[in-house]
């Protein structure tokens, strides 16, 4: 029985990798944006198997961008160009307004994390490179956010179908505007489906008592990828890029008076609450290039947020406008 499992097993992680190299040989593209973590080293090392693929890292100058590391190790061990770009405050904040405009919102976290993605692609069309591949969506489909991992099993799996049913990814329109042809292997069909009827167990699992995501993922690529990047820890895209520090960064650079003023005058004005000096710089650009919540997203349909008054098109409690939750 035990040889059994093992060779069930075995034949597991095979197909597991067979379905990931289909995946990415179908999603080939020149470059990658490269974070150095297991999304991306699998993606690179499938890629590398078929054409030299170019690794873009980016990482912000006044953040300890922990991608940088894993991404440079990586992509020695491919044997693959790699391209680690650090941008600084100004280039931030143009890449704050490039955002905003393209992706219509001025949720904190979602501006933050496709700071870098804007950065990064923006870099590969000026390298030339008319088609990078992300990993989005292995976190999603495998149970890659630690935050999740102490719930019971049902409310993971409810949780997990209730991400598969509302994921978007900013690098798809970021990569239109831009002019940059945006790859997603684990947007697959056949990858979906397979990620899809993975028992949880195999999504989730410890190793020397730590909780890792992503269980089968890391085990079919064990023995192919060094192990200080399969085990290593979900670093989540504000942190890998150094951009974790921006809330900070933006409390320095608004006045505490200019802030509650602010704050005041865009709920009498907007019917806006703003909770924060960085949701108020990036409110602020929204309003400019858009106007405000209420008209922008004016369509009667689905709920209304209460702290920006944008309808949301559908039933949710979260508002991927400007990031309230729960509503």
């Amino acid at each position: 029985m035990g040889m059994q499992l093992q060779r069930n097993e075995a034949d597991l992680l095979l197909k597991t990798r067979e379905i990931i190299g289909k995946a990415v040989k179908k999603n080939l593209a020149d470059g990658l944006l490269f974070s150095g973590g297991i999304d991306t080293s699998v993606i690179a090392f499938e890629a590398s198997k078929h054409k030299c693929i170019t690794a873009i890292t980016v990482g912000f100058e006044q953040g300890p961008a922990k991608d940088l590391d894993f991404a440079k190790k990586m992509a020695s061990f491919l044997g693959i160009p790699h391209m680690v770009y650090i941008f600084n405050a100004d280039e931030m904040v143009d890449a704050v307004n490039g955002v905003i405009a393209i992706l219509k919102v001025f949720d904190p976290m979602e501006v933050r994390n496709s700071v870098p993605v804007y950065i990064g692609l923006k870099l590969a069309k000026e390298m030339g490179i008319n088609s990078v591949m992300t990993g989005d969506a292995l976190d999603e489909l495998f149970l890659g956010y630690p935050w999740l991992f102490h719930l019971p099993e049902e409310e993971l799996n409810r949780r997990l179908r209730k991400m598969w049913a509302e994921m978007l990814f900013s690098s798809i329109p970021i990569g239109e505007a831009i002019g940059v042809k945006v790859k997603t292997p684990f947007l697959d069909d056949e990858f979906m489906e397979f990620a899809k009827k993975i028992d949880i167990k195999l999504k989730l699992n410890e190793k020397d008592g730590v909780k890792y995501g992503k269980w089968l993922i890391r085990k079919a690529y064990e023995n192919l990828i060094p192990n200080e990047i399969i085990w290593r820890s979900k670093a989540p895209l504000e942190i890998g890029t150094g951009t974790t520090v921006l809330p900070k960064f933006f409390d320095g650079r608004v006045e505490d008076e200019y802030f509650e003023e602010k704050k005041q005058f865009y709920v009498e004005e907007d019917g806006v609450k703003l909770s924060t000096k960085e949701q108020l710089f990036y409110y602020e650009i929204f309003r400019k290039l858009h106007g405000k919540p209420s008209e922008v997203y004016s369509v009667k349909k689905g709920k209304q947020c209460p702290n920006c008054k944008a309808f949301l098109g559908r039933e949710t409690t979260f508002c991927r406008i400007c990031g309230a939750y729960p509503i």
